[in-house]
């Protein structure tokens, strides 16, 4: 192996399984390939030397999972850190530990050229900027993983949209998606920006104040992340809208696109897109060129943690550009962001934030 990877947090996402996305009987108890050390796992240089977590329990359930010899597993951040020489650090703790995780990665003797952080990028503004600018600093490339981004059929529709102007001028797109907007929303808000490839100017927010994934995780705190949407008008004048507001169980991952010369639908739990092109007034449905059935969550979801790990192999061999950088990530914080400063003043928010604002702090998973 040409380069040595370390984990910080042993949770589903780390490698463990998820609820509500793997089987109920393996979460916890067996390794998980829709993961970051699934995706190393499916690389042909990276290998998963050392992880940490402060749940000693846990540290030792995945480091049995995944092979890691037991004196490289470290109940501290700060241990594995300073004792291990790593190419890459998977940052895969609750969203308001990335702010510190990232950078004291990004300042460590560990020295790794690349960061691979969980989505959200950070649970404030402020957060992400530093992140931001530190991984700068210290010539250190953060990657964000928003999964959608490592997927063949997200890029190509994002040629289609923006190169090949498929739907000529975006005029409005409607989205929907289960809630709670920073724990599983990031998703739909990153795919909306980036196959808009814009940034919001102008939000409105509603905030309901659920949120299903108490009970499901067994939550032993209170946390801000809920339900929640509004609107927002982006810099080259799309109107989107955004429904997070439903519970898993009844919602569809959906975006409808309107455009000067067509119109788009993706419903992505549904494994459906359709679009249809405008001809004399007419929408006249087609096929999408280069891209055969709709995304899904069993095999896309499923392989974007390989892509996405396979993509980290690349930027370490300096043969790639960032696709999923911390800028990009701020672009759907942001708009999260703003529903809640909306919701709690009754007023629309300009984005990009004000100074003050950017420290407003929602705490999630």
């Amino acid at each position: 192996m040409s380069y040595r990877a370390g984990i910080i947090g042993t949770g589903g996402i780390a490698g463990m399984g998820i609820l509500g996305m793997h089987d109920t009987d393996a979460i916890g108890k067996e390794k998980i390939h829709a993961s970051h050390a699934g995706g190393y796992d499916a690389t042909t240089e990276i290998e998963l030397v050392a992880v940490a977590d402060i749940d000693e329990e846990n540290l030792r359930t995945f480091g049995e999972a995944w092979a890691i010899p037991s004196d490289r597993q470290y109940l501290s951040h700060e241990a594995m850190l300073s004792e291990e020489d790593l190419d890459v650090v998977s940052v895969c703790t609750p969203s308001f530990l990335h702010h510190e995780h990232v950078v004291s990665a990004a300042q460590s003797d560990a020295a790794p050229d690349v960061i691979w952080c969980e989505k959200p990028i950070a649970s404030s503004v402020s957060d992400a900027d530093e992140m931001i600018d530190i991984c700068e600093e210290t010539n250190t490339e953060l990657v964000v993983n928003h999964s959608f981004r490592f997927t063949d059929k997200l890029q190509r529709l994002y040629t289609l949209l923006q190169e090949e102007r498929l739907l000529g001028e975006v005029n409005a797109v409607s989205t929907q998606f289960r809630m709670e907007l920073l724990r599983n929303s990031t998703h739909l808000l990153d795919t909306l920006v980036y196959l808009l490839d814009s940034h919001a100017e102008l939000v409105s927010g509603y905030i309901s104040g659920e949120n299903e994934a108490v009970d499901s995780l067994g939550a032993d705190h209170e946390v801000d992340d809920s339900a929640g949407g509004g609107f927002a008008l982006m810099n080259d004048g799309t109107f989107t809208t955004i429904d997070c507001t439903i519970p898993r169980a009844i919602s569809s991952m959906t975006l409808q696109f309107i455009g000067s010369k067509g119109k788009l639908y993706m419903n992505n739990d549904d494994g459906e897109w359709r679009y249809w092109r405008l001809e004399d007034g007419e929408h006249v449905e087609e096929s999408l060129p280069g891209i055969t059935d709709a995304w899904t969550w069993e095999d896309d979801y499923q392989n974007a943690f390989a892509n996405a790990a396979r993509h980290i192999q690349s930027l370490l061999k300096g043969n790639a550009t960032n696709r999923s950088t911390g800028r990009e990530a701020l672009r759907s914080l942001e708009i999260i962001i703003g529903f809640y400063v909306s919701h709690y003043t009754g007023s629309q928010v300009d984005i990009p934030l004000n100074r003050p604002l950017r420290r407003v702090d929602i705490t999630s998973w």
